[in-house]
């Protein structure tokens, strides 16, 4: 596997991370949000990854990887109801709508998500590295 492999893949799953954490930031903001329908409740984002991998035309082996984003899905948990009829939002029969969110869980995510990129990001400190090796060492 060559270095510009290595970067592809580490890029890549950088990139994956930060849709991941602008889904998790959108998901936060929006943890309290009220509406007058469950329709119109804000739903929990939640994005979804495959992992792509090259092959060679001549080997058939796997010479790459990298992960692509195939879209954001809508939480499918139930939205929170509450009897709150002074609320100014609340429907005629007294209720306000809550988003699905869940901040423990979207906390954990980000934290998840932070961590696996920072996992990426010293890959390609170490790629750097290994290269400066051999630079240095093509010259002594």
């Amino acid at each position: 596997m060559s270095f510009n492999n290595i970067y592809e893949i580490a890029g890549s799953g950088m990139r994956s991370q930060i849709l991941r954490l602008n889904t998790v930031a959108s998901n936060l903001a929006n943890v309290n949000s009220a509406a007058s329908s469950e329709k119109e409740a804000y739903h929990a984002l939640k994005p979804i990854f495959a992992t792509v991998y090259q092959t060679s035309q001549e080997t058939l082996e796997v010479t790459g990887a990298s992960v692509n984003m195939l879209g954001v899905t809508q939480s499918q948990q139930a939205i929170e109801r509450r009897y709150e009829p002074e609320h100014t939002l609340a429907n005629n029969d007294g209720y306000v709508f809550y988003s699905n969110v869940n901040a423990v869980a979207e906390m954990a995510d980000m934290m998840s998500a932070s961590r696996s990129f920072e996992s990426s990001a010293e890959v390609m400190r170490r790629v750097n590295s290994m290269q400066q090796s051999l630079l240095r060492l093509g010259q002594g």
